[in-house]
């Protein structure tokens, strides 16, 4: 076997070890899979122009990260889009390292980009009321088709929007959940979020009776290990976050809402309207399930920003 041709067998198998390492030890989400794979692959076929070979992952040194670096900085990117391709090629030789391959990443103390300081957008809590209540108008609505295609879907959607906005959930913690990990009694879910880390999470009891309502409408008595939501109810399969986002945008247009919101916003709003309500910061935190302080800390923005047009509207000197 030449050299080339073993270089080429070591790069793939190196990439597709590490995708198999972020699907399963990491347990990282479809969208971090894809979004790592895309960047990573991204950057090999620069080295490629570049260089005249797809990269070397083994051989790659610190300057040929920084020339990369001015390349999409030269581009139209955003510094988060800028960060997203950094952070896969990080985590990768993260990878490298704990497997022996390498002694030390090449990408450290590289220095990035600011991220743009930018706000999470929210609903306001008559929007989410709102929104909550669209499924069964629409329901209402297409009473004639509803009765060809089935109700269940709408009851469904309706227990969706509800669990989401109840727990903060993220699109994938929501679609894997299973009906074991719900405690009735105790009103509370068991959470497996990013590096399936666990979180109990209190969840309302309106959301509870709307997951009642939408299996007494499916027919559907799940046991532990199934899943809560199903995408249909003929194959009973999982719901995909895809099918969660394309029945979203039909619920805010329905709204007046702009439908390019993501269901990621209902957890944004989630944690927006606990943190006026007084909730503290690590409170909001752990319901969240995340990691660092600081991510959590853009909420607060939010209730400042939310005080200062409060005093810009009220106070007689302001």
């Amino acid at each position: 076997m030449n050299d080339s041709l073993h270089d080429q067998e070591t790069r793939d198998r190196l990439a597709a070890d590490f995708f198999a390492h972020l699907a399963t030890d990491r347990g990282a989400s479809l969208y971090t899979q894809r979004n790592y794979r895309q960047c990573i692959g991204e950057f090999s076929r620069w080295h490629d122009t570049e260089k005249g070979i797809p990269a070397p992952w083994l051989k790659l040194e610190r300057e040929d990260f920084r020339a990369y670096l001015r390349y999409v900085g030269r581009g139209k990117l955003s510094r988060a889009a800028i960060q997203l391709r950094f952070s896969a090629l990080r985590t990768f030789y993260k990878f490298l390292v704990r497997n022996g391959m390498l002694v030390s990443s090449p990408i450290r103390n590289i220095t990035m980009p600011k991220r743009e300081a930018r706000l999470p957008k929210f609903l306001t809590l008559e929007q989410i009321l709102s929104l909550l209540q669209a499924p069964l108008r629409e329901l209402e609505r297409e009473k004639s088709k509803a009765a060809e295609s089935g109700t269940e879907q709408y009851w469904r959607d309706v227990a969706i929007l509800e669990t989401i906005y109840s727990c903060g959930l993220r699109i994938s913690e929501l679609c894997g959940l299973t009906a074991g990990q719900i405690d009735w009694s105790d009103q509370s879910l068991r959470v497996f979020g990013k590096g399936k880390k666990e979180r109990m999470v209190p969840i309302g009891a309106p959301a509870l009776e709307s997951i009642k309502k939408y299996w007494i409408e499916a027919k559907m008595n799940p046991a532990r290990e199934e899943p809560v939501f199903y995408s249909n109810a003929t194959k009973r399969k999982a719901l995909n976050p895809r099918l969660v986002q394309l029945r979203l945008k039909i619920y805010l247009a329905a709204c007046g809402l702009d439908p390019g919101l993501t269901p990621h916003k209902l957890r944004h709003s989630f944690a927006t309207h606990l943190m006026n309500a007084g909730a503290d910061l690590r409170s909001v935190q752990e319901l969240l399930g995340h990691a660092h302080l600081a991510t959590t800390q853009v909420y607060t923005h939010l209730t400042t920003e939310r005080l200062k047009q409060a005093y810009d509207e009220a106070h007689p000197r302001a």
